[in-house]
């Protein structure tokens, strides 16, 4: 290695070093941001990211280069080869440019101008005690990461191992030991992970991790289609019984007829029909989580027979004569405001109080916009699979008219959006390995669309989408107002925005300003 090198690495060792650890759950995620901003100046890409998970799939935790909707995505490693290989090899792995892989992240660099596929590629795993970091370098030119030795990356690779496994612990002992315990919850299944970054969506991951690691009953309120039920998976996989069964019930489909045999059971021969003995689902769920959806639909009579139950912890079957103990936390969801129904007579208050131990309010999607992008990474990575297609992308035009709607039916709204406009596309764009969706697919009218007399009632969703025209006119006009004053130089630029030069020139591109124009 020359002399270059050796000081690259050791700048690397000393930024990483400096890097405070913060005490909450983001932690790991600022860590990431650290890392990629110090990896830029080791090593020249297009795109780096730093991805989580385990030897099923992985999340993207910080990047650099990708589109807005890459970080929602989760990949399953047994679909993503060149990520599977990074995993199963130790030190760094590197791909042909020619290689008949195809890479994650095809079709989502910024720097291209076209939906084109990554023509080089590199990686390496940090394996931690409780999952697995891996580091990945993509460019769309291939003689890109030839420069580098062996040596040179490998010890680089081994610099950030052992400066992560250090954050990684720090975190660990913070955890435990705001915990008050030194055994951590099982981990959680990534399929059931929260997706959002928003305040709001921190704000509920924070208080859902602090009410899992009780034994509290829970209380879910949100508007139809906020993503209840998953929240209430959340809490299951975050708590102690997370081993334990996970059992649910719609209680708006339950007729009063059915409905004390479906919670507590019943046996052989205790009313007409009933030929065999049967579980209810409290005794199903014993020392597990028994999740209570549409808790608000419930009838009185079924309110008193719940409320019996959470009182004593016993339950009778229909027909039997023996009182069964169980041992199961309850965790209830509604979107009706139950404080209303108390003063309607429609719900019982000491009923309330028994769920609402501790309550969780599950934001509405305009309460959480900057969330979009996100989850439109997400349903395009599961659609990528379902449609089975190499790739599914969407531009930016389309993601910003997704900005400006108002989703009065929330996640599930978007989901559901989201996968038609996936499947019209992939039948126009049958014969291209990279399905785009544009504007034309999605048939919805954005807020600054609409007439002003629909939507004068939402003055949340107009000031969150003229905060953000006013955020990037705000860059666009900084960079602008840089580049007059050095002389077009990028660099100069760069240093008085206290900018790398590599994101300055995307943030540009990004923002489309237009220097020609501008100046020439």
């Amino acid at each position: 290695m020359n002399a270059l090198e050796l000081s690259k690495l050791l700048e690397l060792s000393m930024a990483l070093s400096k890097h405070v650890v913060g005490q909450d759950s983001a932690a790991l995620k600022q860590y990431s941001k650290t890392l990629i901003f110090s990896l830029n100046q080791c090593v020249t890409a297009d795109a780096i990211a730093v991805l989580s998970g385990d030897k099923q799939a992985l999340t993207i935790l910080a990047s650099n280069g990708l589109s807005e909707d890459a970080i929602g995505r989760r990949f399953l490693l047994k679909q993503q080869p060149r990520l599977n290989a990074i995993v199963a090899a130790d030190g760094i792995v590197s791909f042909a440019h020619d290689s008949t892989h195809p890479d994650p992240y095809d079709g989502l660099l910024l720097a291209q101008e076209n939906r084109l596929p990554v023509h080089a590629c590199m990686g390496f795993k940090l394996m931690l005690p409780n999952n697995i970091l891996v580091v990945t370098f993509d460019s769309l030119r291939p003689e890109s990461f030839q420069s580098y030795s062996d040596t040179y990356l490998n010890m680089l690779s081994n610099i950030v191992l052992y400066q992560t496994q250090r954050v990684q612990e720090s975190i660990t002992f913070y955890n435990q030991a705001r915990a008050h315990k030194a055994i951590q919850p099982p981990k959680m299944e990534k399929k059931h992970a929260l997706v959002g970054e928003s305040v709001s969506m921190q704000t509920l991951k924070a208080e859902v991790e602090l009410v899992a690691s009780s034994d509290f009953n829970v209380l879910i309120q949100g508007d139809t289609g906020t993503g209840k039920e998953l929240v209430a998976k959340h809490v299951h996989q975050l708590s102690a019984r997370a081993d334990k069964p996970f059992v649910q019930i719609n209680c708006a489909a339950l007729p009063d007829t059915i409905a004390e045999s479906e919670l507590f059971g019943h046996v052989k021969g205790a009313f007409t029909g009933a030929d065999k003995d049967r579980l209810g689902k409290f005794l199903m769920a014993d020392g597990g989580t028994l999740f209570l959806d549409e808790v608000g639909e419930l009838s009185l009579l079924l309110q008193s027979k719940l409320l019996r139950a959470l009182q004593s912890g016993e339950v009778q079957a229909v027909g039997a004569d023996e009182i069964r103990v169980v041992n199961v936390r309850v965790v209830a969801a509604t979107n009706r405001d139950l404080q209303h129904e108390i003063k309607q007579g429609k719900f019982r208050a000491d009923l309330y109080h028994r769920l609402c131990v501790y309550p969780l309010h599950v934001p509405t999607l305009t309460e959480r916009l900057d969330d979009i992008p996100l989850l439109v990474g997400f349903f395009l990575e599961q659609l990528r699979t379902t449609l089975n297609v190499k790739q599914v992308v969407m531009d930016k035009l389309t993601l910003t008219k997704l900005l400006q709607h108002d989703w009065p039916g929330n996640v599930r709204e978007l989901e559901h959006c989201i996968s038609r406009a996936a499947l019209k596309a992939k039948h126009q764009q049958w014969q291209a390995d990279i399905i785009e969706i544009q504007q034309i697919d999605i048939p919805i009218k954005s807020t600054s669309e609409m007439p002003a007399s629909l939507i004068s009632g939402t003055p949340r969703s107009q000031h969150q989408v003229s905060m953000k025209s006013a955020v990037e006119g705000l860059q666009k006009q900084l960079i602008i107002d840089a580049m007059e004053q050095n002389q077009m130089n990028w660099s100069a630029a760069a240093r008085q925005l206290e900018l790398d030069r590599a994101n300055l020139v995307r943030l540009a591109k990004r923002l489309g300003v237009d220097l020609k124009k501008q100046f020439g």
